[in-house]
């Protein structure tokens, strides 16, 4: 048995220092873009004093540009509801906060559309998620987070990351694209470099090295593409695109946009939740004891994990047109920026919005799905993948025991959890 690695205490002091930072500095020089706040977990400093202060925040960041900041629950909400005001569109600049100068650059995607274009393309692949289909998919997802979770050491530290999160989202993936299981990991990779910005996290060296990967998973989907379209359709979501006519003639910026779009949606969130799940229980044992003492509560725990870990803790639009908000001038052009993460902590809409609540009266009260004619179209499938893995925790250990801080992504895109150092005792 490896020698227990000591457990790390959540760093108070840093977040004391930042919390002063946060509420002493003058409001204009606030900057939530800057990808260092979300790795070191100290942005929702910055954000309680947005939402107290300056509730939609006007920034000009040397790198993204100008922007404003919408941090309250129902500003996000009305700019989320609102698509004929905030664009979505890839031809506006898209959902990220840093948009390519070229349109060949971005990535033609649904997400990144406006109707009619938007709902065409995200019919053709809703099919995958019926309830109809979620319901043959539930005892295979069983049985793999079962095998998953036997098959994890007791007694020794491991990193949950790859053992669980990836394995089980990226198996998943697989099958909904009837993708080889054996280069399953090539999905992980793909959605990696699909939300990374290489001049912020140098995963890559470089905005070309960033498409030239994304051309690799291009040239790989366009075999399988190949076979399912002259093939009977199937119930896989190349065959759907393949065989719908909203998607059937996409251009290879198209279809990479839209495979990068599922292979993400299909990964990041349902990965970064299971992970942050795991730590949310460790922050507050008192909530893992009250989940053990009635484990009715695993449905309402699902949402609250999305809610608390916020996978995805923004989105962009642009505005069509000069308009008010909160009080601002926004001028037609603007990036304006959904924090999700932010509505997620006001505690003007969400009682103790900071803590990890698993019997909520209102569990499903959160944005990380978001709103509108954009919202989340693999919600349902993640909510139970995650209910699963609890269900199927709870059967086998008593506790997991994180043994140090987490690695977080350097992103302001994907609040992401690389790696999680645990153990389960033996």
């Amino acid at each position: 048995m490896n020698a227990p690695v000591a457990p790390t205490p959540h760093d108070a002091e840093l977040q004391a220092l930042a919390r002063d930072e946060a509420f002493s500095m003058p409001i204009d020089d606030i900057d939530v873009s800057k990808p260092r706040l979300f790795q070191e977990d100290t942005v929702g400093h910055y954000f309680a004093r947005l939402r107290r202060d300056d509730p939609v925040h006007f920034t000009e960041n040397p790198f993204y540009g100008r922007f404003w900041s919408v941090t309250r629950y129902p500003d996000i909400m009305t700019v989320d509801t609102n698509h004929g005001i905030y664009s979505s569109d890839y031809t506006q600049g898209g959902i990220a906060l840093w948009n390519a100068p070229s349109i060949e650059q971005r990535l033609h995607m649904f997400i990144a559309m406006d109707p009619p274009k938007h709902d065409e393309q995200r019919k053709a692949v809703s099919p995958i998620v019926a309830p109809h289909n979620l319901a043959s998919l539930e005892p295979l997802i069983r049985e793999r987070t079962a095998r998953v979770l036997d098959e994890l050491p007791r007694g020794e530290v491991f990193d949950w990351v790859p053992r669980v999160s990836i394995e089980l989202t990226t198996l998943m993936l697989a099958t909904l694209m009837d993708f080889p299981l054996e280069d399953r990991r090539l999905l992980t990779w793909w959605s990696d470099v699909a939300t990374s910005v290489p001049e912020v996290d140098h995963l890559v060296e470089s905005q070309e090295a960033r498409l030239a990967e994304l051309g690799k998973m291009l040239a790989y989907f366009s075999r399988l593409w190949n076979e399912r379209v002259n093939s009977a359709p199937k119930n896989d979501l190349v065959s759907m695109l393949a065989h719908n006519p909203a998607t059937r003639n996409m251009g290879p910026l198209e279809l990479m946009g839209n495979l990068v779009l599922l292979i993400v949606g299909g990964n990041d969130t349902t990965r970064n939740s299971m992970s942050g799940g795991v730590l949310a229980f460790h922050r507050h044992p008192d909530q893992w004891a009250k989940l053990k003492a009635n484990p009715a509560l695993i449905d309402s725990t699902v949402p609250e994990i999305i809610r608390w870990q916020t996978p995805l803790p923004m989105m962009r639009r642009t505005a069509l047109r000069d308009v008010e908000l909160g009080g601002k001038k926004i001028l037609q052009g603007d990036k304006v920026v959904m924090w999700y993460l932010s509505g997620n902590r006001d505690e003007a809409v969400i009682e103790r919005a900071d803590d990890f609540v698993i019997d909520r009266a209102r569990p499903r009260q959160h944005l990380s799905f978001g709103f509108g004619i954009h919202r989340c179209v693999g919600n349902r499938l993640a909510e139970l993948q995650l209910k699963i893995l609890w269900e199927e925790i709870l059967k086998r250990f008593e506790v997991i025991e994180v043994m140090g801080p987490p690695k977080r992504v350097l992103s302001n895109f994907v609040r992401g959890i690389s790696s999680l150092p645990v153990r389960i005792p033996g």
